[in-house]
């Protein structure tokens, strides 16, 4: 399975960017991760560092080993370098987290917070990480629509988050029928999908030649609309060729 990928974070209208992502190629696909750590917490931007280097430095699974299991225990893993962190830095620093793993025509995630991935599959978003967020709550229990989640004045608090002690346990999920050609997926962090909404998601992707001028089609909707001191934005799209 041949992939094609393109990355971009940036600080926005903020002094310092605490969001962190990497990509590294395996022996039969690929492993994205991006952490947003939480602004407001000291040491976020380390947090999420921490984040994606246990997940890009740990020894790539075997083909026997289950991808799901895999992610959750480098969360895990990622949660505890943190937690040490914490106390020698005495910080309370956090972060929300989304990986992608592919491996030849299969391809599983995990997430933690409000950083999200999307899947594309047949031309339509077919699976979307559900915030660990009260916005979404709200959502989810009919207060709100979808679309008010990106300006709901409880979009950026959260209900789980890495870096802490209980409630760490990654929410992993799969592409049950399996990778094609023409797949992708997105990952971003709240910075950029609070300006995004699913039809453009598809609509770019559709009409993007690969990976690259995926995202620059959704970067450029993004910055039209930013504001003033807007949020760390980043993202990472991967297409299936």
């Amino acid at each position: 399975m041949k992939l094609n990928s393109f990355t971009f974070t940036s600080q926005g209208g903020r002094e310092y960017n605490e969001d962190n992502l990497g990509e590294k190629s395996l022996s039969s696909g690929g492993l994205y991760v991006l952490a947003d750590g939480l602004g407001g917490h000291k040491n976020g931007s380390l947090a999420s560092e921490t984040i994606v280097n246990t997940l890009l430095n740990a020894e790539e699974p075997s083909e026997e080993e289950d991808a799901q299991e895999w992610l959750c225990s480098q969360f895990v893993k990622a949660n505890e370098e943190i937690l040490k962190l914490q106390k020698e830095l005495h910080s309370n620093m956090q972060s929300t987290a989304v990986a992608l793993l592919i491996r030849k025509d299969k391809a599983d995630w995990a997430h933690l917070g409000d950083s999200r991935l999307y899947y594309l599959h047949d031309g339509k978003i077919v699976s979307v990480t559900e915030d660990h967020s009260v916005a979404f709550k709200k959502y989810k229990a009919g207060e709100i629509t979808r679309a008010q989640i990106n300006q709901d004045v409880d979009q950026s608090l959260l209900l789980k988050s890495m870096g802490k002690k209980e409630g760490c346990t990654a929410v992993c999920e799969s592409a049950e029928d399996g990778l094609k050609p023409g797949d992708g997926f997105l990952l971003c962090s709240d910075g950029a999908w609070e300006y995004l909404y699913d039809e453009e998601v598809v609509i770019d992707f559709l009409k993007a030649k690969d990976a690259r001028e995926w995202g620059e089609f959704l970067l450029l909707r993004v910055i039209n609309r930013v504001q003033s001191g807007n949020d760390n934005l980043s993202l990472i799209t991967v297409c299936v060729e």
